[in-house]
């Protein structure tokens, strides 16, 4: 059968089984276990009120129990076995083990990397063409156009970008570009200002981002919330910072790294930078959802308060930076955690574009490669509770901010 055929039926048939679900739930309540007629006519609508939602939701709990809740604690218990012991308990010897191995070492640094630079790159760009598209009369379309990568599957758009970072001059767009390069004033100018610029640009980002996290902890007035909140907080002003550092002290790298120019690059095999270009990916795709969460935010601002600091004397920048920022501070933070959470699960574009190769392994993929290659229960397992934690505390931060 045509694949394409098959996917309709299977769409057409999941709709309908659906749809047919809920009808006939409604039905067995209203016609069969509790009529709205007779003496009771007003208990049997009440109760049929309160047993309606859970029978509704009964078969995302039934998948989310088989799914999700089960494979988890499978998971926490094959972390504790060894296969090759026919299933023998060995404690912690899966997690030492694991710990140990220079691979899980590198996809763990590499996930600090997505973790941060990611979800604030595409938060921020996202914040940028939100404010600048409101400002022009063609910016719905512009939006579009921008959303439109959120389209594409990851595998997709990591074939898309590996066309670009492809290693021949004729094919690939990057290295049709650097070819052009020979030294002279053009190359300082993009290849050494305009990268320290970004540095500099994401290091001042990165500091302000910080101050916002820690700014409680100094002014007495702004100082609430829980210890879990404060918590999270003092985490994600450490990491900030040691962004901003970083990105500072990389700034130097650029002035005095020799480029071979020339020459074409495998872009994707050159250490520590190639997680970037993989990162490009995810960055593209998810920079149309940050846009138009955080322009539906700024559409929102009262008036008033805007046209208040204005007369007041505010600059563009005061006006951005006090007004607008700390009125969509949660949609900002939401935005965020959403990001970070998709990046956490990153696979397809590591995958697709090096396989974990040349130091850019992930966390996930590092668990595909344990469980399905190595074939190694206990150690990948254990992959997997570590996944779960670092995602667990965000989860409980968005939930406590909804609430």
């Amino acid at each position: 059968m045509n694949p394409a055929f098959q996917g309709l039926i299977i769409i057409i048939i999941g709709v309908s089984g659906c749809l047919a679900y809920f009808y006939l739930s409604n039905q067995l309540l209203d016609k069969v276990l509790f009529p709205p007629r007779g003496e009771n006519a007003g208990r049997n609508i009440n109760r049929a009120n309160i047993i309606r939602p859970w029978l509704f939701s009964f078969p995302v709990i039934l998948l989310g129990g088989v799914y999700l809740i089960y494979p988890l604690f499978e998971a926490l218990r094959l972390s504790f076995t060894d296969r090759d012991l026919g299933g023998a308990f060995v404690g912690l010897a899966n997690y030492q083990e694991m710990f140990s191995q220079k691979r899980f070492l590198e996809a763990m640094r590499n996930d600090i990397l997505w973790l941060t630079v990611v979800p604030t790159a595409s938060t921020a760009i996202g914040l940028l063409v939100a404010l600048l598209t409101d400002r022009i009369a063609w910016g719905n379309i512009a939006k579009t156009f921008i959303f439109m990568p959120m389209a594409y599957s990851f595998v997709g758009a990591s074939m898309a970008f590996l066309l670009i970072y492809d290693g021949r001059s004729e094919v690939g767009a990057l290295n049709a570009i650097w070819m052009q390069f020979e030294g002279g004033i053009g190359s300082f100018l993009f290849l050494r200002i305009f990268p320290a610029t970004i540095l500099l640009g994401f290091a001042a980002l990165a500091a302000y981002a910080c101050y916002l996290f820690l700014r409680p902890f100094f002014i007495s007035e702004e100082r609430k919330g829980e210890i879990i909140t404060a918590a999270l907080r003092v985490v994600a002003g450490a990491v900030l910072a040691y962004l901003a550092v970083m990105a500072f002290l990389n700034v130097i790298d650029v002035f005095t790294i020799t480029w071979t120019y020339g020459k074409s690059q495998s872009w994707l095999t050159i250490p520590f930078w190639n997680s970037f270009f993989l990162m490009a990916v995810l960055i593209w795709t998810q920079t149309g959802l940050a846009m138009v969460i955080l322009s539906a935010a700024l559409r929102g601002i009262p008036q008033e308060t805007i046209e208040a600091a204005i007369i007041d004397g505010a600059k563009p920048f005061q006006l951005f930076s006090r007004i607008k920022i700390p009125q969509i501070l949660g949609t900002i933070v939401v935005v965020w955690t959403m990001i970070f959470v998709v990046a956490l699960r990153v696979f397809d574009i590591v995958f697709t574009g090096t396989y974990g190769n040349w130091q850019t392994e992930v966390l996930a993929n590092y668990l595909y490669r344990t469980l399905f290659v190595d074939l190694d229960f206990g150690v990948g397992s254990a992959s997997v509770i570590i996944l779960v934690m670092i995602t667990l505390p965000i989860m409980i931060y968005n939930v406590y901010r909804n609430r």
